[in-house]
């Protein structure tokens, strides 16, 4: 595996993810601290800190993944800015919706389906997994938010690299079928916040985000989606002390806002 296999963490759950040939942005979210990000039904909320780059520091794209379709996962920055013949992966409740705002190249994935770019037989895979942004009736007023599975192959023969994007999603079971179906996950994206509306909890905070780590057993983890904005209210401490205490088994790497998580040369194939 090359250093170019690597994951930039940009801020809230917008990342830079380099794989061989490809690059993926996640989630883009690029406004400013102190701006106001909108989630419907009469929902916003101030960001608190700002991106590690601009839209427009941004290298060259191979596609676009989009957990849902919250302001702050796909905001007025990226739907201004970025090219719309970027291949954007998504919910199918999503890409209509982008579709209507001029992107000619959304796909909408159904759960467990799945979409592959290839480059000088190199293959990236993108597949749709479950994901839950609230149970119960709150869950109605919400968009569909999916988790993916990004899997790297360098060659054809290869054992695919997996990266797991959680998603906006909370511990349901509808997750057991991740593990049955991926006994291998190399690293986890968890997104994390604790975020809250009237109480209820719409983002995993630090215990959930530690009972996903048992549940799906990843090698290593980084933590994404936390602090940025005040509807969040389980702040990074609260994972780094559950995983303190509880010790799942996955190595937790803490990225600074504009650093980097290296791909360690042990999940080299």
């Amino acid at each position: 595996m090359d250093q170019q296999n690597s994951l930039m963490f940009v801020g809230n759950a917008t990342t830079v993810l380099e794989l061989g040939p490809f690059t993926l942005l996640t989630d883009p979210n690029f406004i400013r601290r102190g701006q106001w990000s909108y989630f419907g039904q009469g929902l916003a909320s101030r960001r608190l800190k700002d991106p590690a780059l601009t839209i427009d520091e941004l290298p060259r794209l191979d596609a676009v993944v989009v957990s849902h379709l919250h302001g702050d996962h796909f905001d007025r920055v990226a739907a201004r800015s970025l090219d719309r013949d970027l291949p954007i992966l998504t919910t199918s409740h999503a890409a209509r919706k982008l579709g209507r705002r001029g992107f000619r190249e959304t796909v909408g994935l159904a759960t467990w389906s799945d979409l592959t770019l290839t480059r000088d037989g190199a293959s990236l895979t993108v597949t749709s997994l479950p994901g839950r942004h609230a149970l119960g009736p709150l869950a109605k007023l919400l968009p569909p938010v999916m988790g993916s599975m990004v899997e790297y192959r360098p060659r054809p023969d290869a054992t695919p690299l997996r990266v797991y994007l959680s998603g906006d999603t909370l511990v349901h079971r509808e997750l057991h079928e991740i593990r049955e179906r991926y006994p291998a996950i190399d690293v986890a994206v968890v997104h994390l916040g604790g975020t809250k509306v009237l109480g209820l909890l719409l983002t995993m905070d630090g215990k959930q985000g530690v009972d996903l780590l048992h549940l799906l057993r990843p090698r290593h983890a980084v933590p994404v989606h936390y602090d940025d904005y005040g509807l969040m209210k389980s702040p990074l401490s609260d994972f780094v002390a559950e995983v303190e205490r509880r010790e799942p088994p996955a190595a937790v790497t803490c990225v600074d806002r504009g650093g980097r998580f290296t791909f360690p040369s042990h999940l080299t194939r």
